[in-house]
């Protein structure tokens, strides 16, 4: 008797140009400690609704290895992230086949689109995926990976290397590898600071407070 196939079914790339992916966040309120920034969804990733599910793609096996899920995940459990304290959303919403398709302005605009979230949902950090990204939507030209000086909101910055497998430069060690620094400065003794304009406080009140990474303490402070 033959044994009966399964065959993946055949996604429609070019209709999902039309698609957009919702964002994966925690409840208002919960413990969140990093929101991932992808820089916009791929084709793949639109048409099956699921963050970074390009087969290829880094960011998965290497949030595992870095500590941040106690097993790999697949993007069809995008969905158990806030469990973890993480979430996922996008600089830019529009699906494209590559990320050299998007403006320039769109990227600027997705700046905007960040503040809002961290306002309304305050991660620790944002961890933005792509340096190039970063340095067009922040007017940074000569940012690098890892932490960043200024703050968005009441979240920190943290740059990582683009997890796409079209990103020759990256590999799974290497990016897992960026994503155990920023988890170990998570994990590391926090200090509760004045926040960064340090205003008076009135008699009687407690000082309001910020946990910063150590190395982020605004010097003015």
């Amino acid at each position: 008797m033959l044994r009966a196939m399964t065959t993946r079914p055949r996604l429609d790339l070019e209709a999902a140009r039309e698609r957009t992916i919702p964002d994966v966040l925690p409840e208002p309120g919960a413990p969140f400690r990093v929101l991932f920034c992808g820089i916009n969804p791929g084709l793949y990733s639109a048409a099956t609704g699921w963050h970074f599910a390009r087969p290829g793609n880094r960011f998965w096996p290497a949030l595992y290895r870095s500590g941040f899920t106690p097993r790999q995940l697949a993007p069809r459990e995008q969905d158990l992230l806030p469990g973890f304290g993480l979430g996922i959303t996008n600089l830019v919403a529009r699906p494209t086949a590559q990320a050299s398709e998007l403006h320039s302005t769109e990227l600027k605009a997705g700046r905007e689109h960040l503040a809002a979230l961290t306002d309304r949902y305050r991660p620790r950090v944002v961890a933005i995926a792509g340096v190039t990204a970063y340095r067009t939507a922040f007017g940074q030209p000569r940012a690098g990976t890892g932490p960043q000086p200024d703050p968005l909101g009441p979240s920190r910055i943290w740059v990582l290397p683009n997890p796409s497998g079209l990103n020759a430069h990256t590999s799974v060690p290497l990016l897992a590898q960026e994503l155990r620094k920023l988890r170990e400065a998570l994990d590391a003794e926090w200090l509760p600071l004045p926040i960064p304009a340090c205003p008076a406080v009135p008699a009687g009140h407690a000082s309001p407070s910020y946990v910063l990474l150590p190395a982020m303490v605004p010097a003015r402070c």
